[in-house]
């Protein structure tokens, strides 16, 4: 039997939005290897300083877009900036079930309780408390803790459920029908069930 591990991308950055609608078309229009390298490395579309950090968030978003179907990755690339942020949201949310499990418990608690704000404490106790499942997350590092947690409220500010990821103030998530319709089609009910929470 396998232990149980978080597979978790988050200390990778917050959605990415923009270098998000690029791996979009390029799994869209079916790019082979050859094609990734020309687009991400040579001609650099995602717009990092260096190679390494092009190759490092290309990888990421694409193990992100590849856990939902080819219409997200539509959507992504030719809908508004709400509705591309919010698809992000959810391709980060289907990769990262260390993310969910602090929505469902953490963020949709503080909805129903109705607090006005998320407190950075929150994130290291949620940590703390997720070790009886993952034993290996006692052993990471303060600082890759601390920037996963940073990462995870500028996620939740750039999607709009918190105002800032500096005053965290929370505020309803204004799902799209659009996206909420590709959740349904897709039977991607967690998610569906996330948000709906957070709503």
């Amino acid at each position: 039997m396998t232990s149980f591990s978080y597979n978790s991308d988050l200390i990778g950055g917050g959605l990415m939005v923009r270098e998000s609608r690029v791996v979009a078309d390029l799994l869209l229009s079916g790019a082979d290897e050859e094609q990734w390298y020309q687009a991400v490395i040579v001609d650099n579309r995602l717009q990092k300083n260096r190679p390494a950090t092009a190759k490092r968030a290309g990888q990421a978003i694409r193990k992100r877009l590849e856990k939902l179907e080819p219409p997200f990755w539509q959507a992504l690339r030719d809908g508004d900036d709400q509705l591309a942020t919010q698809v992000s949201f959810c391709a980060a949310m289907a990769r990262n079930l260390l993310l969910v499990e602090f929505l469902e418990s953490v963020v949709a608690d503080a909805f129903l309780t109705q607090a006005e704000a998320l407190q950075a404490y929150q994130w290291d106790e949620f940590l703390t408390e997720r070790v009886h499942r993952d034993e290996a997350i006692a052993g990471w590092a303060e600082s890759s803790k601390r920037k996963m947690g940073q990462v995870v409220y500028r996620m939740l500010a750039e999607v709009s459920i918190l105002a800032s990821s500096r005053s965290r103030k929370l505020q309803p998530l204004m799902l799209r029908p659009e996206v909420k319709s590709l959740l349904e089609t897709y039977q991607h009910e967690r998610l569906q069930t996330c948000c709906r929470r957070l709503q």
